[in-house]
């Protein structure tokens, strides 16, 4: 039996973290996606997810580096609007991690991607909603997808870089 499974926003977040100056991680999230998740069976192995953010509303807590990042020198939010994902895989390791394997496309780049998904459980609010929860990890080069922009510090530095991790708290809910 197929369910369908759609984001609680409300307990839900889509983060990336890079590298500045190779000393410490910038945050950003984004502030508007979607997903569309389908599982059968009594887990989710082999579930099948589809994944959109939209790249104007990255927020870093910095206007000027948002700015930046949206701009031609990173994603090119006017030109590519969206970053997607588009499972190819969900293979269970053991009862609470999954290797998700999909697609990743940003600025019109489609790259395999691996990532980790560690399964939280599931339970029925207050509503009678079933619910379930992820947290889903792993580093993509953003290089690779067509996001090249570099400086380097007087001393020789690396300003940002290459190696983004991503990371997603997810909690979905049953479609009745």
């Amino acid at each position: 039996m197929t369910k369908k499974w759609t984001p609680d926003f409300a307990h839900s977040e889509v983060q990336f973290k890079v590298k500045h100056l190779m000393i410490n991680n910038v945050t950003g999230t984004f502030g508007k996606w979607d997903a569309e998740i389908e599982s059968s069976g009594s887990d989710f192995e082999h579930a099948k997810i589809h994944f959109t953010a939209e790249v104007n509303t990255i927020t870093t807590g910095n206007e000027m580096r948002d700015n930046h990042l949206k701009s031609d020198d990173f994603f090119n939010a006017e030109a590519f609007p969206q970053i997607k994902f588009v499972s190819t895989g969900m293979k269970k390791k053991n009862d609470d991690t999954y290797v998700l394997e999909g697609n990743l496309t940003m600025r019109n780049v489609t790259k395999p991607v691996t990532l980790n998904a560690t399964y939280g459980g599931q339970m029925v609010d207050f509503y009678g909603n079933n619910k379930a929860g992820f947290e889903i990890e792993g580093k993509v080069k953003r290089k690779d997808f067509g996001l090249a922009w570099d400086a380097v510090t007087e001393a020789g530095g690396v300003v940002v870089s290459d190696e983004i991790r991503l990371i997603i708290n997810i909690q979905i809910q049953e479609v009745k």
